[in-house]
């Protein structure tokens, strides 16, 4: 698939994805409303679908970034680091994206951003601490791929919509559980309502598990291509994968909801179980990929 392809296919399943969250909400909504008579459930079900869809797609960068702890800062701050995001996106032909700090020693990065012209790059003071200028330059080129791609759109619209479709879904079972709203003489409903809500509280994290196992990690190994393309330097970012996933401590403020974001899964997940459900391959097989192109 070549660049364009991606970031056209990227554009239609953020538009899928949201749709789909759309229908999700709004017939649950209609489900609860319709059970308990209480039209209020539906209009408040529109509401948040609605609003929460374009959070998603015009602030969702602003989530990520808040969730994450990121602080903003200047050129001043750290003019190497300025200066090598500044020189990558003119070589990539983007605008420079913002450029945050995450006060966290675990060595990590993710970019943000509904489009070039309004992405952000954060990286935690770890890994500006661990790594050197071709290490960093080969991470933050894998970044600035992901905007070109479309990948940051994508990836934070589906943190957003899945960590909603949780907490309504949580709403809902506790509508069921103590009775709801509005007049009801239909004595099996609350016990119809409580098997509901325990099937979409069951299925809830379930499915938001699928939809981000759905963001193909095929967009891993072609932002790593197209890193190391910009770079002209492979080694550098395999170098830099081999340090970050040498560091066993976990990120504090990521969680498996916003785990996608990173170069590398945060969370430091270990065991076999939690590899199954990993949005990343294994960094082994992008270092591999990676040592592949510098032959």
């Amino acid at each position: 698939m070549s660049v364009y392809d991606q970031i056209g296919s990227n554009k239609w399943k953020t538009i899928f994805y949201i749709g789909l969250f759309l229908i999700f909400i709004i017939g649950l909504g209609w489900l609860f409303a319709y059970i308990y008579n209480a039209p209020i459930i539906l209009i408040l079900a529109v509401v948040i679908a609605v609003g929460q869809a374009m959070i998603s797609y015009f602030w969702g960068d602003r989530v990520a970034l808040s969730l994450s702890h990121a602080v903003a800062i200047k050129k001043s701050d750290n003019p190497e680091l300025y200066r090598i995001v500044e020189n990558l996106a003119i070589t990539a032909g983007i605008p420079s994206p913002k450029i945050y700090i995450i006060p966290d020693q675990s060595p990590n990065a993710f970019a943000t951003g509904r489009d070039p012209k309004h992405a952000s790059i954060a990286v935690t003071a770890g890994l500006i601490d661990v790594l050197d200028r071709q290490e960093l330059e080969g991470v933050i080129s894998h970044e600035l791929s992901h905007i070109g791609n479309r990948d940051s759109l994508l990836m934070v619209v589906i943190v957003v919509l899945v960590g909603v479709v949780a907490i309504v879904s949580d709403l809902f079972f506790r509508i069921g559980f103590w009775g709801g709203f509005g007049d009801n003489d239909n004595r099996g409903s609350n016990g119809l309502m409580l098997i509901i809500g325990l099937i979409i509280a069951i299925l809830a994290p379930i499915s938001a598990t699928l939809i981000q196992l759905a963001i193909s990690r095929k967009r891993e190994f072609m932002a790593d291509a197209n890193g190391a393309l910009l770079t002209r330097y492979p080694e550098g970012l395999a170098n830099a994968l081999r340090k970050i996933s040498a560091d066993r401590h976990p990120l504090r403020h990521a969680s498996n909801a916003t785990s996608l974001l990173y170069i590398t899964d945060p969370t430091k997940k270990r065991s076999w179980l939690a590899g199954l459900f990993d949005t990343h391959p294994p960094v082994e097989e992008r270092i591999k990929a990676l040592e592949a192109m510098a032959k």
